[in-house]
């Protein structure tokens, strides 16, 4: 079928991960590069005579052979220019978050769905060979009913200066949460505290919980301080319990047929209760490898040649932006619960 003809908007910190996969992809022409930085832009395209660079946003909007856009600059713009996208007739794929606002990320996902076009949000992480194994493993049932989740995502930097490391950070795990939770789990509401040690006037260490409806616990640690990198998440189930280092090149995840039983003694009475722990076998599973950007330009391109949403759509991103919100406004209240309202999935 005829390829995709795609504009990058955006050649900073992630737009040249995204030019790269899209002249590596068969399925996506990369006809357009744009940036303020004409320079930066045109770096990333030199002996590249069939993609022009430009510094003018409206020559991609204008362009009516062009089918697609990725918008990758600040996230304060992503609600103006995914916006400007859809009314000239584009396909739109962001750069989490959706928007920097709740009313814009609506704005986006009403537009899309009255026009019929693709609106995609890039929650890369979720076309990991990691993060697409945890959805098998805990939507096919391995690891039972979940019990909670652990996540610890820490580094040295980047500090920013137009949002906090709530922004930067939460919307990994939490398009992970509604990625892999099965559809009849999701978060009621969500609680969260941060701290600014640098006096930027803006959290760079913060730690939220979210409260999910089978009673379960999701809680993330996030700091833009730590003198080492951890990327590490623990689910636990009734079954079995999955831990993900996704720092681990040669053992992403290591599945533990290891938990706690409570015996049917007394069930009323927790106290004479019988516990017991089960240790058994460690599995480490053989994921998929192929680069996540890779797969999400395979996504998009599909769900635009099939008129069909695609598995991290505008929906996707109005939840984890919502999420967001709500950790902004239960930080503000100092730790108090916000109840969340967009959580449930549709199946």
């Amino acid at each position: 079928m005829q390829q995709v003809k795609l504009g990058v908007v955006g050649a900073g910190y992630w737009g040249p991960n995204l030019v790269r996969n899209a002249l590596n992809h068969d399925d996506i022409e990369l006809t357009w590069v744009c940036d303020l930085e004409i320079e930066r832009a045109s770096r990333l395209t030199r002996n590249l005579a069939d993609v022009r660079v430009t510094a003018e946003f409206s020559d991609l909007l204008n362009d009516v052979e062009l089918d697609a856009i990725v918008i990758a600059t600040p996230a304060s713009t992503h609600g103006r220019l995914g916006i400007e996208v859809l009314k000239a007739g584009k396909h739109l794929l962001v750069e989490k978050p959706l928007a920097d606002n709740l009313d814009a990320g609506w704005e986006i996902v009403e537009f899309g769905e009255t026009s019929g076009l693709v609106v995609m949000s890039d929650h890369t992480f979720c076309y990991t060979g990691a993060v697409q194994a945890l959805r098998s493993l805990i939507r096919g049932g391995e690891l039972g009913e979940i019990r909670f989740f652990d996540s610890v995502r820490i580094n040295l930097g980047l500090v920013q200066s137009d949002i906090d490391v709530f922004w930067d950070l939460a919307p990994h795990d939490l398009s992970i949460l509604d990625f892999i939770l099965p559809d009849d789990v999701y978060p009621l509401s969500v609680s969260a505290i941060g701290s600014d040690p640098l006096g930027i006037d803006q959290a760079s260490v913060g730690y939220f919980s979210l409260m999910l409806s089978n009673g379960a616990i999701a809680h993330c640690h996030l700091n833009w301080l730590s003198p080492t990198k951890v990327r590490t998440t623990i689910i636990g189930g009734s079954e079995k319990t999955v831990v993900w280092n996704d720092l681990d090149q040669s053992q992403k995840l290591s599945i533990y047929d290891t938990g706690v039983e409570l015996g049917a003694l007394d069930r009323d009475d927790l106290a004479r209760a019988l516990v017991s722990y089960r240790v058994g076998d460690m599995v480490a599973p053989v994921v998929d490898g192929t680069e996540a950007l890779y797969n999400v330009m395979s996504e998009f391109a599909s769900a635009i040649r099939e008129r069909r949403a695609p598995m991290t759509n505008g929906k996707s991103g109005l939840r984890v932006l919502e999420q967001i919100a709500a950790i902004q406004e239960s930080m503000m209240r100092g730790g108090e619960p916000v109840e969340l309202t967009l959580a449930r999935r549709e199946p």
